[in-house]
Order: structure tokens, then C-alpha cells, then sequence
């Protein structure tokens, strides 16, 4: 793997995904991040959007298993990981373990916050650790494994808000905006009358990971590091480094993995530029979708209307690199 071919194989994901999904240019790049990041991403977007064409497609031109699960109130965990059943052979009576959806590569929660927390945490062992546990016995997933949940902004009655710490494993937190004038055209030309394109694998798993460890060679500087460990400590109220901002609308700040996430994210976006090596540029550009759900804010920010995303602007122009 080098530089150039990591950059062409990037270009070729987007290129070939593009034949059914019209602009979001800015959303693909960050799910395409957070596949050779080995991330999960957490997509939040109005009905009608694409954001399950756009999954399906990604893991169609990567030539990755994909599994949709409609998360529903009334969703069980063995619903999601599978569950023993009894069998009888030759008069015998044994108990086999049937593999629930989530045994795919590319596993799309849709609607993640419409189920119970009791439902939702069945996800928890999964994007962690790459496995699940059922009556005491550990089963291995496929590999690689990502969860890309998506979630609706409206219509939030009955619904259950994912808990802080299972916010915190989704590596990116990525939101779907209306498309353009222009880009409904497109969309419209291409939905409304016979238009079918037929999608190319362009990768498979196996290349995939080759380009996320070959993302992890990416050489760091120790500026860079302090950069984003400045930007994480920031978010936090109780922080000397702190601005007023965070101080008066945040309750929490990031965790570490929100360090994590910048880092990673940054050497991919760093290859994809065509560069060996990470800038504060890369850093700042991916702070977002990195840190956006990782922020916790209080009632006076909800009253006032204050977002994640203004505060980590806002942090940004305050911390010098």
C-alpha cells in the first residue's frame, strides 16, 4: 500500500457510490472515514434523505455483508444477536445457537432510538469488542465489523436517547442537511423514471482493512498530538483551558476516544489530501463529527438553541494551533 493507491481506492469508493447518491459529498467522505478508521457512525437526518441507500451502497461496492435492523420499541436483544433454539436429531434434543442479524459486516440500526435502553445495549459488546455473548459463550462477528445507526431529529415521543456511554463509541456523529436545488434535479432525474445503475465492487473487506492499518502508519508529530488533546481537555467545563462558552451551555466534555477519534481521523483525511503526514489542518477539519456527540449540554443551551457544533466552532477560533 502507498500513499497514492490509498488515495486512488478512496476515490474509486466515491466514485462508484455516487452513481446512485446525489451530492452529501461531505456525509459520504465522513462514512468512508469512519470504514478505513475501523469506526462506527452514528448518522442523524430527516426522513428520505438516502441515508440507508447510501449505507447499503457502501457496503455493496465494498463487497461487505449488510444487515438492516428496524429498531422498534418492541425489538428484543435476541432479536439482534440471535438466540439458542432446540433442535432434535436422531431422538436427541440439543440446543443450537441461531445467529441473530448482527452477524454482517455493515450492520444499519435504523431508527437506534426507538428502541428500549435494554434493546440498545445488546449493541454495546458488538462495537466494542467485536463479539457477542449468549448464555455464557462468546461468539466472534464477522470482520470488519461497523455499525452505522441512523436516527430521526423529529418525532421524539417515545423514543429513548442513547446513553452517554454508547454515544461514545460511535466514532462519528454525522448529520444529513436537505440536498441543493440542483442536486433534487439530479435526484428526481434519476428516481422518476427507469434510470438503474449497477454498482462495481471496487474493494473487499480484506483491502479495506489493508488500507485501515496502512492509515495507522500515518506518522504523527507531537504538536499535532497537543493540538488535540487541547481541543478535547477545552470541552470539558471544569478545564482551566475551557472558554466561556463551554463553561456556561456544556455539562460534559469528551472522553479520550474523542482524542482517538481526531487522530485517526486525521491520518485518513491526511491520505486522502495526498500527504504522508497529519497537519492541524486535518485536525480541525474532522473536529465535528469527532467531538459533536461526544459534548453534553445543559437546559440553558437547549433553551437558548445553542448546538454541540456552536461551541466546538467557537473553541476552535479560540485555541490557537
Amino acid at each position: 500500500m502507498t500513499p497514492q493507491r490509498f488515495q486512488e481506492n478512496l476515490f474509486r469508493i466515491k466514485e462508484e457510490v455516487g452513481k446512485v447518491l446525489v451530492g452529501q459529498e461531505s456525509v459520504l467522505r465522513d462514512l468512508i472515514y469512519c470504514l478505513i478508521a475501523r469506526g462506527h457512525a452514528l448518522i442523524e437526518g430527516l426522513p428520505g434523505l438516502g441515508k440507508t441507500l447510501m449505507v447499503r451502497s457502501l457496503a455493496k461496492v465494498l463487497d461487505l455483508g449488510f444487515s438492516r435492523i428496524q429498531f422498534t420499541p418492541d425489538l428484543m436483544p435476541a432479536d439482534i444477536t440471535g438466540t439458542m433454539v432446540l433442535e432434535e436429531e436422531s431422538g436427541r434434543r440439543t440446543f443450537r445457537f441461531q445467529e441473530g442479524p448482527i452477524f454482517s459486516n455493515v450492520i444499519l440500526a435504523d431508527e437506534i432510538n426507538r428502541a428500549t435502553p435494554k434493546t440498545q445495549s445488546a449493541l454495546l459488546e458488538a462495537m466494542q469488542e467485536g463479539q457477542v455473548t449468549i448464555a455464557r459463550k462468546t461468539y466472534q462477528l464477522p470482520q470488519p465489523f461497523f455499525v452505522f445507526a441512523t436516527q430521526n431529529p423529529i418525532e421524539m415521543e417515545g423514543t429513548y436517547p442513547l446513553p452517554e456511554a454508547q454515544l461514545d463509541r460511535f466514532f462519528f456523529k454525522i448529520l444529513i442537511d436537505y440536498p441543493q436545488d440542483w442536486e433534487m434535479v439530479e435526484v428526481l432525474s434519476r428516481t422518476t423514471t427507469l434510470y438503474q445503475p449497477d454498482l462495481t465492487i471496487v474493494l473487499n473487506g480484506e483491502e479495506l482493512m489493508e488500507m485501515s492499518s496502512f492509515a495507522r502508519e500515518v506518522p504523527t508529530s507531537h504538536t499535532v498530538y497537543e493540538y488535540a488533546i487541547n481541543i478535547v481537555e477545552s470541552t470539558r467545563p471544569n478545564n482551566p483551558k475551557s472558554g466561556e462558552m463551554v463553561r456556561k451551555y456544556v455539562r460534559y466534555g469528551s472522553s479520550p476516544r474523542g482524542a482517538q477519534a481526531l487522530i485517526l481521523a486525521s491520518k485518513v483525511r491526511a491520505l486522502e489530501k495526498g500527504r504522508f503526514n497529519v497537519s492541524l489542518e486535518d485536525v480541525q477539519a474532522v473536529c465535528l463529527p469527532a467531538l459533536r456527540h461526544r459534548l453534553i449540554l445543559n437546559f440553558e443551551a437547549q433553551a437558548e438553541g445553542i448546538s454541540p457544533d456552536l461551541v466546538l466552532e467557537d473553541l476552535l477560533k479560540r485555541i490557537s494551533p
